[in-house]
């Protein structure tokens, strides 16, 4: 059965275009092209995707998750060209295109990039962001499977399902109980 490709939401919403332009202005592309340069992954010929861009697309991919990778490419050349090129049209590439570019560019670059853009927002002194000390974090929906240990399973509890019981017991960051723990047998949650 053929499926039908995800799309954004019909229409032209600016705030599509202003997100790109705040992912170039938080990596900029000097800092790709630098990461790409000491990685050996630059663009050697002018391509229809060159390197940089494929750069960008990867974190477009994340930032537009519900898309298909189509509509995440089209979205990416329209923010491009909405923000540079003020009317020329852009070509889209082809699947197999965006996954050649993508086996192309690699996991370094991205790895580079990432250990020289990612850290904590929160400046030391920042209100609520520091407790005795420590940077808060959250980890929300979280679940962390811990040691089959007897107190570790009287403390979180297992996870059960109509088979019977899991295998480990599963640490959630709120503290609380799996909700198929604590629910009657008798009756659904």
């Amino acid at each position: 059965m053929a499926r039908k490709a995800a799309c954004l939401p019909k229409g032209t919403r600016i705030s599509d275009y202003v997100t790109l332009g705040v992912l170039t202005a938080t990596v900029p592309g000097d800092l790709i092209d630098a990461v790409l340069s000491d990685t050996g992954k630059q663009s050697q010929r002018y391509r229809q995707l060159p390197a940089r861009l494929v750069v960008y697309y990867v974190m477009a991919l994340v930032l537009f998750a519900q898309a298909s990778y189509g509509e995440v490419l089209r979205c990416l050349l329209e923010g491009v060209r909405w923000l540079h090129l003020k009317g020329e049209s852009t070509a889209l590439a082809s699947k197999s295109a965006l996954t050649k570019a993508r086996i192309r560019l690699g996991v370094a670059p991205l790895k580079e990039l990432y250990e020289r853009v990612a850290r904590p927002l929160a400046e030391p002194g920042l209100a609520g962001a520091f407790y005795r000390g420590l940077r808060l974090v959250s980890l929300d929906g979280t679940t962390i499977l811990v040691p089959d240990a007897p107190e570790l399973v009287r403390r979180f509890g297992r996870p059960s399902s109509s088979r019977g019981p899991g295998a480990f017991p599963h640490a959630r960051p709120d503290g609380k109980r799996h909700a198929c723990d604590l629910r009657r047998r008798d009756r659904p949650l």
